[in-house]
């Protein structure tokens, strides 16, 4: 068994010359005032990769599931009322974090070939003024599927409330404007769009976020899911909570780079472009996509939906063993790959 030759999969993706290079960098101590002095422009750099630039920009170190449940963990203190966007397998793993934080979940589901409508969002305010956090994924990978966070995070804020958006799979593959959003908190990874490795999240955290963190006495503390420490260790004392992964960190600097150099346009074209072109060829061939509607595609990834009698493991299975490519399934959202 070797690897695959093409990865086409959902993530981590293929890694470019460059981001290579940087991993195969000498190590270096993380107190060595070069490394503090990258750490705190790579932080910067994520800031306006995720047009972030009003929010403090983190690197958590550990995959982006890290930085989903260090900012739940955060946020919702016990008896917080929380309103959770249901349109895919992440969607509904986040609803069973908040209510492991005794937090009351209210929750807005469609199938998982569908998004969010606004309206729906509007509605649940209404009928629950006492809502506080809003939680969304702005790109559901397993589903190929597009939530409108803008229009959400708008409607949150008018009641009152902070967004925690998973847009672990858009940051670097679609617009995504943190600020001219007004969303609070954001959790990306590196090993999706931005072709870095998938051992660091990239988050960054509104100064409303900030202050409902302030407000819940189960925030962790002394922990590795702990945004406090990040804020009061790092970024009030410009201590470290523990080694950084410096390898890691330069692999994040260098996509970042890469991403900026090219342009945020151009990347957001070179993608769109990629995925019409694979939608196009799969509807060539006669199969369907897995979105029930165009206009609710992620640009980032591609759900191929398969007949009857073909199974995602059967197809995965022979586009690696005869032209040693990867591909994905759906991750329990149904018969389709990616």
């Amino acid at each position: 068994m070797r690897n695959a030759d093409f990865t086409l999969s959902a993530g981590p993706t293929a890694i470019g010359a460059p981001v290579l290079a940087a991993m195969g960098a000498p190590m270096c101590y993380h107190y060595d005032p070069a490394f503090v002095e990258q750490y705190r422009r790579t932080e910067r750099k994520v800031g306006v990769v995720m047009a972030a630039e009003r929010a403090d920009a983190l690197l958590m170190h550990g995959e982006a599931v890290l930085g989903l449940e260090a900012a739940w963990r955060a946020v919702v203190r016990p008896g917080m009322h929380c309103l959770n966007l249901v349109s895919g397998v992440f969607g509904e793993g986040m609803g069973a974090w908040l209510r492991t934080s005794q937090g009351v979940v209210h929750e807005v589901v469609v199938g998982y070939d569908d998004a969010i409508d606004p309206a729906d969002v509007e509605r649940s305010f209404r009928a629950h003024p006492e809502i506080e956090l809003v939680t969304v994924v702005y790109s559901e990978t397993p589903s190929g599927t597009l939530n409108p966070v803008a229009e959400i995070a708008r409607i949150a804020k008018e009641h009152g409330a902070i967004t925690l958006v998973d847009c672990v799979s858009a940051v670097g593959g679609m617009p995504f404007e943190a600020d001219q959003w007004d969303l609070d908190i954001c959790v990306a990874g590196a090993q999706k769009c931005l072709a870095g490795p998938p051992g660091i999240t990239l988050i960054t955290v509104s100064a409303d976020a900030w202050a409902v963190i302030a407000r819940n006495p189960t925030a962790p503390r002394g922990s590795y899911l702990s945004l406090v420490d990040w804020k009061d260790r790092w970024l009030g004392e410009g201590r470290f909570p523990f080694t950084p992964s410096v390898v890691e960190v330069r692999a994040v600097e260098a996509a970042c780079d890469a991403f900026l150099a090219e342009g945020r346009q151009a990347v957001f074209a070179r993608h769109a472009l990629a995925a019409r072109a694979c939608r196009q060829g799969a509807r060539a061939m006669g199969l369907g996509l897995w979105p029930r509607r165009d206009e609710i595609m992620s640009p980032c990834v591609t759900a191929v939906r398969l007949p009857e009698g073909l199974s995602d493991s059967a197809v995965r299975e022979h586009a690696m063993r005869w032209y040693s490519v990867a591909l994905s399934g759906g991750h329990g959202v149904g018969n389709l790959v990616r």
